[in-house]
């Protein structure tokens, strides 16, 4: 069986990529979200297991020992890990994965998975993101400005990715994602392990 990809997904807090992601899921498309653990109490619209796995600190703690997680990171002094079994048994399995996770932790997963494809998300400017992170309702005014500094650390990171949106319209940056995930399922790499008789077959000769 053809192993899966693995998709990571990166924005700053306020660019849209929650919202991209659940359009993304909406379309029907096969693919596996990586539900992350975390410390961070939930929101009142969050459901465990579906949202987050929440977990108290002393048992992430645990779970980080153990060398459970194929990434981690601490992030507004909340903890995040995603789970290396699940990552690996979904892979072989040969389903796509999406991760949705921050330029520290795409770094992490790449030591391993050194072919994952890296989308970042960006928001069409930075009046935008900030006019965003006060709409939600969510933060203080001091919290809205640790996030802005974040999210320019964050973009910094932008060239390590192999695609970026730009998140000005919900639909078109749907729609541009979606081509991403089919393009890279489409690489001949990928084509002549799920096809490699039939590509054969027409080729008349074996393919290398």
């Amino acid at each position: 069986m053809t192993p899966g990809n693995l998709f990571i997904i990166s924005a700053p807090s306020g660019a849209g990529k929650t919202s991209l992601v659940k359009a993304l899921l909406k379309t029907g498309i096969d693919l596996r979200l990586s539900v992350s653990y975390t410390t961070r109490p939930a929101r009142p619209d969050e459901v465990d297991g579906r949202d987050y796995h929440f977990v108290s600190q002393d048992a992430f703690e645990q779970r980080l020992k153990q060398g459970e997680f194929i990434e981690s990171a601490e992030v507004y002094g909340n903890y995040y890990g995603t789970s290396q079994k699940w990552i690996d048994e979904t892979i072989l399995s040969g389903h796509d994965i999406l991760l949705e996770i921050d330029s520290q932790g795409m770094q992490q997963v790449r030591c391993v998975f050194p072919d994952a494809v890296g989308i970042f998300v960006l928001p069409p400017s930075p009046e935008v993101l900030e006019a965003r992170l006060r709409q939600r309702g969510q933060d203080s005014l001091e919290a809205i400005t640790r996030r802005l500094a974040a999210a320019r650390e964050e973009m910094a990171h932008v060239s390590q990715y192999d695609y970026v949106i730009i998140n000005e319209k919900l639909g078109t940056a749907l729609q541009d994602l979606t081509c991403i995930i089919h393009a890279e399922r489409l690489r001949i790499s990928r084509q002549l392990d799920r096809h490699r008789s039939l590509i054969t077959q027409f080729a008349g000769m074996p393919v290398p």
